[in-house]
């Protein structure tokens, strides 16, 4: 490959990283390009009770109570979720991160805004008790 040729294509490559980091906005929860709310989830299998724990730049932390095997803590956590938005557990699907704690939930059907999601996720937060 010529110089010219690789400082095009390097030039390419740093253009689509820019983009990729403009497409990936720090909300945890926000809008894809097809309407469906999209919510990053931090997930901590293995809990003694399913809850939301925090709301930051990172995701939406829920813990939930079911060991990451076999699967049983993603029904969980896609059924608690479900539950907490007063959605059908069709609505809530689990789009990427499977075997990750770090998961992408897409909301196909039933809430139309972040903000409606978002204060639904704030009253559910389990403040710990001061000691």
């Amino acid at each position: 490959m010529s110089k010219n040729k690789r400082n095009k294509h390097n030039q390419s490559s740093m253009a689509s990283g820019l983009q990729k980091l403009e497409e990936s906005p720090m909300e945890p929860i926000r809008l894809d390009k097809d309407g469906n709310i999209c919510i990053r989830i931090v997930a901590k299998p293995g809990a003694k009770q399913n809850g939301i724990t925090h709301i930051s730049a990172d995701g939406v932390g829920v813990q939930v109570a079911a060991p990451p095997s076999e699967g049983e803590a993603n029904a969980e956590l896609l059924k608690y979720l479900s539950k907490v938005l007063r959605l059908r557990k069709s609505d809530v699907i689990l789009d990427k991160g499977s075997r990750s704690r770090n998961k992408l939930v897409l909301i196909t059907k039933g809430l139309s805004t972040t903000d409606a999601v978002k204060a639904l996720i704030q009253t559910q937060i389990k403040i710990p008790p001061h000691t």
